[in-house]
C-alpha cells in the first residue's frame, strides 16, 4: 500500500509538468504567429507615398475633416491629399469622402480607407469653403466643411 502513494504523487507531478509545458508551448506559438502576422501585414501593406512639395494631408471620417482651416499662398501650386478613414461598409456614402472648393473648380474623392490627390493653383485671395457633399449630411454638416484661406 505504501508503494502506491509515491506513484500517485509521481504521476500527479508528471501530469502537472506536462500541463505546464503545454501552456508554455501554446504561449510561444501564439507569440510567433502574432509576430509573423504583423510582419506579413507590414510587408504587403502599400507604403504611404512621400509627400510632394506643397502637399496638404487631410483626412475625413464620419466625424469630419482633420483640418478645419487651411492656409495657402495665391499663385502657388498646392497638392491636397485626401484620405478617407471610413471603410466600404459605412452606410452613408460607402466610405468615400470628398474635398471640394467650388470657386476654384477643384474636387477630389477618396475611396474607402484610401487616398486620392488633387493639384490646383489658387488664383485669387480670400476665404473659401471646402466641403464634402458625399455623405454625413454633406454641406449642411458643419464638421464636413472648413475654410481655405488664400493669402497674398
Amino acid at each position: 500500500m505504501m508503494k502506491s502513494r509515491p506513484r500517485k504523487k509521481s504521476q500527479s507531478r508528471r501530469a502537472s509538468r506536462q500541463w505546464f509545458r503545454a501552456i508554455i508551448f501554446a504561449g510561444i506559438v501564439v507569440v510567433v504567429l502574432g509576430l509573423t502576422s504583423y510582419l506579413l501585414i507590414s510587408a504587403f501593406s502599400p507604403p504611404t507615398p512621400p509627400p510632394a512639395e506643397n502637399t496638404i494631408d487631410i483626412s475625413a471620417a464620419m466625424n469630419g475633416f482633420s483640418l478645419s482651416e487651411i492656409r495657402v499662398k495665391v499663385g502657388q501650386s498646392i497638392n491636397v491629399r485626401l484620405t478617407s478613414l471610413d471603410n466600404q461598409y459605412h452606410g452613408d456614402g460607402g466610405g468615400k469622402h470628398q474635398w471640394a472648393v467650388d470657386e476654384f473648380g477643384v474636387s477630389v474623392i477618396a475611396p474607402p480607407e484610401g487616398s486620392n490627390l488633387v493639384t490646383f493653383t489658387p488664383d485669387k485671395t480670400g476665404s473659401y469653403t471646402f466641403y464634402c457633399d458625399i455623405c454625413c449630411g454633406g454641406r449642411a454638416n458643419p464638421t464636413m466643411q472648413g475654410t481655405l484661406i488664400v493669402e497674398a
